[in-house]
């Protein structure tokens, strides 16, 4: 821990003023790194407050590094950058020199890429970040990593005061009424919904054991849905007023980290995924590399296969583009 975020720490665990020597102290510093550390956080947008007895903890930490990782609660050191060609690129870095554990947040990316090499938009004010983790699971069990980052997003969405949902595998929409049909007509994207986020997971492992994981989620947070793409919108445009992304980052986080803690905390993934999913029960098309699935989504199977059943056979759909039909009259 950095003496920024340790000097965060020590001023919320107190009530009033610490004083400048009692940080010190406490930290293990000078109090020439104390007055540094409370500098580089003003400069980070902390507002903390000089008195005659000392530093007070700030009320609204900003979106920033320190900002995110003041009191969370989750087992990851994070680091922030301004601008970033893709969080999951620099975490596939943080990979290869042994690192764990890591959260890398942007406020903007300049190279991000969604599922099949797909541009994914993602200007200044959204919440894009990629957690890297070694988790001693199988690697057949990595598909869970994935759903439990959309049940997190979504989980942050509406602790937010948006009325989330999930779309197999890894969108998560806004809009969608998960009656049959696409709830705007105007949707002309076949999701179902409006996209608020989505999701992009890479390993690398052994035959039977994953060696690193890198979930990447995208949020559009803070965005004029104006400059994003067509069927897309922003947490901030459906909530109709600007989101604390710092509070956004560190919900999902903390989700994240509380559905894949261990082997049992990922068997409670799969049923919270289907209390958020907006596709099961829904007519459905999926594009695999078979050819199309189409039918009624009837179940989510481990480690993540949609259940399909086609009126001739029930199938199960591992990977592939889903699409919501309208059901018949």
């Amino acid at each position: 821990m950095d003496t920024r975020s340790a000097l965060l720490d020590a001023l919320a665990a107190d009530d009033g003023p610490v004083s400048g020597p009692a940080l010190a102290e406490s930290l293990g510093v000078s109090r020439a790194a104390v007055w540094k550390a409370v500098e580089g956080l003003r400069e980070e947008g902390f507002a903390v407050e000089s008195t005659p007895d000392g530093y007070v903890a700030p009320d609204d930490p900003g979106y920033s590094g320190a900002g995110i990782a003041f009191g969370l609660d989750a087992p990851y050191s994070v680091e922030y950058h301004d601008r970033i060609g893709s969080t999951n690129e620099r975490a596939r870095e943080l990979a290869a020199d042994g690192a764990t554990d890591v959260a890398v947040v942007a406020d903007e990316q300049t190279g991000s890429r969604g599922r099949l090499d797909r541009e994914w938009v993602a200007p200044s004010g959204g919440v894009w970040l990629s957690v890297l983790t070694r988790p001693d699971v199988p690697t057949a069990r990595a598909p869970l990593f994935t759903l439990a980052a959309a049940v997190a997003t979504t989980d942050a969405a509406r602790e937010a005061g948006v009325d989330a949902a999930i779309k197999w595998p890894n969108d998560v929409l806004v809009g969608a009424d998960g009656n049959g049909g696409a709830a705007d007509e105007s949707d002309p994207t076949g999701r179902g919904g409006r996209k608020l986020a989505g999701i992009l997971t890479e390993m690398e492992g052994e035959a039977d054991r994953v060696g690193w994981l890198v979930v990447g989620v995208g949020v559009n947070a803070d965005i004029d849905p104006e400059t994003l793409p067509e069927g897309a919108t922003s947490v901030s445009a459906e909530r109709d007023g600007p989101v604390d992304r710092r509070r956004f980052a560190a919900t999902l986080l903390e989700r994240y980290a509380e559905l894949t803690a261990s082997p049992e905390a990922l068997d409670r993934v799969l049923p919270a995924w289907r209390e958020r999913s907006v596709t099961l029960g829904r007519r459905v098309r999926i594009d695999t590399a078979d050819g199309s699935v189409e039918g009624t989504a009837v179940d989510v199977a481990g480690p993540g296969a949609l259940v399909v059943d086609t009126d001739e056979s029930r199938q199960r759909v591992h990977a592939g583009d889903c699409e919501h039909l309208r059901d018949a009259e």
